[in-house]
C-alpha cells in the first residue's frame, strides 16, 4: 500500500473518482514524461533507437494485457473513435448489411456505425434493460447481421457485458464481434481471444492510467488485410526505414493502421503506467477494485433518499457506480460534490463514481459522509 500511496500522491481533500473518464497518472508516468522532456531539452533525438525499445516494450504490454496471440496483432492509435473508424471504413459493405449494437453505447461505438448509412447498412439498436441483455443482442443478429459492436461496460450506469457468451454466440452465427474495450482494460482482466473478439480497442486515459491521444486497436489477423486502408504514410509500410524506394506495400502486421509519426511522448507515459497495472497484476487490480465499488454501494444503501442505477450484482460491474438522490437535482448534485473536491461525472441520469484499485478507503468514507450530511440537509 506504501507503494501505491507513493504513485498516487493526489492534492490534499482530493476525493477523485473519475477514472471512467481521465484518470490521474501514477508517479512513474510523471517521471518518465519528465526525463523525457529533459531530454528532449539537452540532446534532442540522438538516442531515438532508446525511445524506439520503449514503444516496443509499450505494445509487449498492451499484447499481455489483451491477451493477444502476438505484438503483430496490436496497433498504438490515437484513440477509441480512430480504431472503430478503421473498423466502420474498413469493412467491405454490402447494401442490406446490419450492425448490432446496443441502446447504452456511447457515441463513439454509435455515431461511427450510423456513418455508414450511406452505403446502406442498417443499424440495430438493442434495449439491454432486459433481464438478460446478451440473449437479446444475440438474438437481434440474423442472416444479414456482418457484426456486432458493443462495450465491454457501458459508459453511464456501468452494464459489464459477458463477453466470452457474446463472443461465442457471435463465432456460431458468423458475425464479427467487436469490443470497446475503454471501460474495461485497465480495470479488471481482458482476453480478446477467449472472447473471441475480431477487433477491441481503447484509450489509454481511463483505467489504465495513462494520457489522452494514445490507445491500443486489436485487430486479429485473418482480418488485417481485409480491413482497406485510408490512411497512407511512411510509416505504416512493411519497410519503414527505407524512403528511396520505386514499390512499397501496407505492413503485415496492425502497424499498417499507423499512418505516420509515432506520439513517442504518450508512449513514454502509458509505458510506465502499465508497469504499474502489471506489477501489481490485473488479477489483484481487479479485485481491489470490486472492494472499493461495493464499499460504495454498501455505503449509498444506507444513505436515506439513494437510488442505485447501477447493477447491484458484482458479476454485472466494472469500476462504475451511478445513483441520484431524492429530492436533488442532478447538475445541483454535481456542484455540491465538486466543491467538496469530490471529482466525479454525471452521467446516465444521475452520478458516476469510478474509483480505481488504489483509491484509498477513506476517500470514499469521505464522501459518503458528505452524501449523508446532503441526504440530511
Amino acid at each position: 500500500m506504501s507503494l501505491l500511496h507513493d504513485e498516487f500522491a493526489q492534492a490534499s481533500g482530493l476525493r477523485y473518482l473519475n477514472h471512467a473518464a481521465v484518470a490521474p497518472w501514477p508517479k512513474r508516468a510523471t517521471q518518465a514524461v519528465t526525463r523525457f522532456a529533459n531530454e528532449n531539452l539537452s540532446i534532442g533525438a540522438r538516442d531515438y533507437p532508446d525511445w524506439l525499445k520503449v514503444e516496443r516494450s509499450l505494445r509487449e504490454r498492451l499484447t499481455r494485457l489483451l491477451n493477444a496471440p502476438t505484438t503483430a496483432d496490436i496497433s498504438l492509435v490515437k484513440n477509441t473513435s480512430e480504431a472503430l473508424s478503421f473498423v466502420a471504413f474498413g469493412l467491405d459493405w454490402r447494401e442490406g448489411d446490419q450492425v448490432v449494437i446496443s441502446d447504452q453505447e456511447f457515441p463513439s461505438n454509435r455515431v461511427v456505425w450510423e456513418a455508414l448509412k450511406r452505403f446502406g447498412v442498417e443499424v440495430l439498436h438493442v434495449d439491454l434493460n432486459v433481464a438478460d441483455p446478451e440473449a437479446v443482442l444475440l438474438n437481434t443478429c440474423g442472416p444479414r447481421t456482418r457484426l456486432l459492436s458493443i462495450s465491454a461496460v457501458q459508459y453511464a450506469r456501468g452494464l459489464r457485458m459477458d463477453l466470452q457468451r457474446l463472443g461465442h454466440g457471435c463465432r456460431q452465427r458468423g458475425v464479427l464481434f467487436c469490443v470497446d474495450a475503454i471501460q474495461q482494460l485497465g480495470a479488471l482482466p481482458f482476453d480478446v481471444q477467449d472472447y473471441d473478439c475480431a477487433f477491441a480497442m481503447a484509450d489509454g486515459h481511463k483505467w489504465m492510467l495513462g494520457p489522452e491521444g494514445l490507445g491500443v486497436f486489436y485487430c486479429r489477423s485473418d482480418l488485417r488485410q481485409q480491413l482497406k486502408l485510408h490512411e497512407y504514410g511512411w510509416h505504416m509500410l512493411e519497410n519503414p526505414g527505407n524512403y528511396e524506394f520505386d514499390e512499397w506495400e501496407p505492413a503485415r502486421t496492425a502497424r499498417r493502421f499507423e499512418c505516420g509519426s509515432p506520439n513517442m511522448l504518450g508512449a513514454m507515459a502509458l509505458e510506465a503506467s502499465l508497469s504499474l497495472l502489471e506489477e501489481v497484476g490485473m488479477v489483484k487490480v481487479g479485485s481491489a477494485l470490486a472492494e472499493r465499488v461495493q464499499w460504495l454501494q454498501d455505503g449509498l444503501v444506507g444513505i436515506p433518499g439513494a437510488q442505485l442505477l447501477s447493477p447491484p450484482d458484482p458479476e454485472r460491474r466494472a469500476g462504475i457506480l451511478n445513483f441520484r438522490l431524492d429530492h436533488w437535482d442532478n447538475l445541483a448534485l454535481f456542484e455540491r460534490l465538486r466543491d467538496e473536491q469530490v471529482v466525479c461525472a454525471q452521467r446516465g441520469g444521475g452520478i458516476r463514481f469510478s474509483p480505481h484499485f488504489y483509491t484509498e478507503l477513506r476517500v470514499i468514507d469521505e464522501t459518503l459522509a458528505v452524501l449523508r450530511q446532503l441526504a440530511d440537509g
